[in-house]
């Protein structure tokens, strides 16, 4: 016997289409229509609603064809795990590295994804962060419109294909973070507003409506999502989940979705006996995301900071156009580092407010910092990586930052090897109008529409022949072993007064315990005051020059060094 039900409280009358046959469900309490059926195997199956046309079910868990055609039961056989023991990688210690499935590898699915664990094992990184893999319109995307959030995206694979990526990965220690998106849902390919209320009268989004979290029968729609997201976490085994733009989740309840959320993630938690965490990502700067529900916050584990990466970026690059403009590169790179979020309450000019609320407790092991990830490079008119406006020698020391920085750090794809390859938008919807309004809306250099800019987006394995890209690859490999191994350079304390600059001379000290990190990017060489040098050495170091003196640490512009212990 096989149970089908379906949420449509307006509904009339649900009848389940499979095999050439109607079947009318059962209405039960609280709008469901319910029926156990002697239907077994993998199946095709759809919902008619009041006699339309049939619908996908929203919760399905495999659409092999695609969002618009009907969904498939999964075979009765449970998949064989064999990761009882994994336990990932405490926070503090994490090093994730984040990946788009369709472009890390060229045939673009989970199986070949498998295929380049080892680099991932050799790299030392410890979470392996997907884009949203949920199902969504066309075979090419993003991930963020995904319109079934239950189900596998089938241009990657199979349900079980993705289960054998996140075994192959436990198998190897790297644990598994899911992007989730609970903000919206996709432009095409959506079906929910003839189930029933699930978007709000109230509220909207940059996306399009917002999701109903606090509105009249909203509590279906809140456990549709919850659901969703537990089934990344058990049925598919991952370690944890990034949440997408919880900014633009709009709930006005007492009890919040996210703080929701992080109870029933713990009650699962302590059901599998593995540790599982909640990461998110804000615009609003906002220290309640991950305080303790005792102090009124939701309890979440960490969250992005965009501060940081903006920072960085203007020291790097000396951009000011968009939101970089708030910016001032050093000194607010020396704010980041100091005390997580340079816009804590402060006025922003590129907003025309103040921006932010001040943290009475920061902790850099509750903020993941980033010199790249898909969002600032994606939202690109080119989709251009730092590589491609940076020296190979500044690149270098923008992973010295990021990866000695007192945060959770985050890789984006090739990011480590210095990979040419673009990430811009794109996308594969199959309407037309809505076609032409994604170009004109965003008016990228390249096309989003086009299969061209999809293929440009996958990374070029060949690019690690070159001497050059494995420079900068043994960099990233000697900076990670070295955080690592090293309790002092992991996530923990922000730095406050441990951290200076030059703005006129473009260098920046920090101290983390008993090690001093120094990056120089200048036109001149300097000589940077590290303090007492006696008994000190070059742990690691990049650059064209770098030396200790009595005077201090000599460094030639675009170096990096990191010496000690004091």
């Amino acid at each position: 016997m096989t149970r089908f039900e379906l949420w449509a409280p307006r509904a009339q009358r649900v009848e389940l289409v499979a095999g050439g046959r109607r079947v009318r469900l059962r209405r039960a309490s609280g709008g469901w229509f319910r029926s156990e059926l002697p239907l077994e195997g993998e199946l095709d199956y759809a919902f008619s609603v009041d006699g339309a046309e049939p619908l996908p079910d929203p919760r399905s868990r495999w659409q092999p064809h695609g969002v618009f055609a009907a969904s498939r039961t999964l075979p009765l056989e449970p998949f064989a795990w064999s990761d009882a023991g994994f336990r990932a990688e405490a926070l503090p210690r994490a090093v994730f590295y984040e990946l788009h499935v369709g472009t890390f590898t060229p045939e673009g699915t989970f199986a070949a994804a498998e295929t380049r664990l080892e680099h991932l094992v050799s790299l030392g990184v410890t979470h392996l962060e997907l884009m949203p893999v949920a199902a969504f319109s066309g075979e090419r995307g993003w991930g963020y419109d995904g319109v079934a959030p239950f189900a596998p995206h089938p241009a990657y694979g199979s349900p079980d294909d993705l289960r054998r990526l996140v075994q192959a990965c436990h198998s190897r220690g790297l644990a598994v973070v899911f992007d989730v998106v609970h903000n919206h849902v996709g432009p095409e390919g959506c079906f929910f507003a003839r189930l029933g209320p699930y978007f709000s009268e109230r509220h909207a989004t940059l996306w399009g409506p917002a999701l109903n979290f606090d509105g009249p029968e909203s509590d279906e729609v809140r456990r549709f999502f919850i659901d969703s997201a537990l089934v990344w976490l058990r049925e598919y085994h991952g370690d944890g989940l990034r949440l997408d733009a919880v900014h633009a989740i709009h709930d006005e309840s007492p009890l919040h979705f996210l703080e929701e959320l992080r109870i029933e993630v713990e009650r699962l938690s302590l059901a599998e006996g593995r540790p599982l965490f909640l990461i998110a990502e804000s615009d609003a700067n906002d220290p309640r995301l991950v305080s303790a529900r005792r102090d009124g916050g939701y309890g979440l584990d960490a969250m992005w900071n965009d501060d940081f990466h903006h920072a960085l970026h203007v020291f790097l690059t000396g951009e000011h156009e968009g939101y970089y403009r708030d910016f001032c590169g050093c000194t607010d790179l020396v704010e980041a580092l100091a005390r997580g979020f340079v816009y804590a309450g402060r006025y922003s000019g590129w907003r025309k407010r103040r921006h932010g609320r001040a943290d009475p407790r920061p902790r850099g092991s509750q903020l993941v910092g980033f010199a790249q990830n898909h969002d600032q490079i994606g939202n690109r008119p080119r989709g251009d990586r730092l590589s491609a406006s940076l020296s190979p020698a500044r690149t270098l020391v923008a992973a010295g930052i990021a990866l000695t920085a007192p945060f959770i750090p985050l890789l984006f794809q090739g990011e480590e090897w210095g990979a040419r390859t673009p990430f811009p938008f794109f996308c594969d919807y199959a309407d037309a109008a809505l076609r032409d309004a994604v170009r004109t809306a965003r008016g990228d250099a390249l096309d989003p529409c086009a299969r061209e800019t999809f293929l440009a987006a996958k990374l070029d394995w060949s690019e690690l022949d070159d001497p050059q890209h494995q420079r900068v690859l043994a960099w990233h490999r000697e900076l990670i072993a070295l955080r690592r191994r090293t309790r002092a350079l992991c996530a923990g304390a922000l730095l406050e007064s441990d951290v200076f600059c030059s703005e006129k001379e473009s260098w920046l000290v920090a101290r983390r315990g008993p090690y001093l990190i120094a990056a120089h990017i200048g036109a001149a060489p300097a000589t940077l005051p590290v303090g007492s040098i006696a008994q000190t050495r070059i742990l690691i170091a990049c650059g064209a020059g770098h030396r200790l003196t009595a005077a201090g640490l000599e460094l030639a512009p675009d170096s990096f060094a990191l010496i000690g212990p004091l």
